[in-house]
């Protein structure tokens, strides 16, 4: 019975730890400046496609390949993203929210993070 209730708690709190970022909280954090930045490269043809393929290398381990959501972690497909400003996005690609579980892909350009900006923005 001990077993069974540590097997709960360990579960509810890697939930609690999830929800920040599939629940939209992280939105909370981006500030003001970052929140309105415009996508450069959103006339841009290829931006989509060439998102498809870096979310493919980088994300799609833990978002699946349909940007799902995998193993608890977010559906990409949800409002939050859907309502989440570009800029918003590029924050969250930029710095990430570790407690979340979510890394920094600041090392990836500035110009793929855009691109994945412009595929995840697609999916809605």
């Amino acid at each position: 019975m001990r077993t069974l209730s540590v097997v709960c708690l360990v579960l509810s709190s890697v939930l609690v730890l999830l929800a920040g970022v599939g629940d939209g909280r992280w939105l909370t954090q981006v500030p003001a400046k970052d929140a309105g930045r415009d996508n450069p490269i959103v006339h841009d043809s290829q931006a989509q496609q060439v998102g498809a393929r870096l979310f493919a290398q980088h994300c799609a381990e833990c978002h699946a390949e349909n940007a799902g959501g995998r193993n608890g972690k977010p559906n990409l497909h949800t409002g939050h993203v859907a309502q989440a400003t570009p800029g918003q996005l590029f924050w969250l690609l930029t710095n990430g929210s570790l407690k979340n579980g979510m890394p920094s892909w600041s090392r990836l350009p500035e110009q793929q993070r855009w691109q994945l900006v412009s595929y995840l923005k697609s999916l809605q």
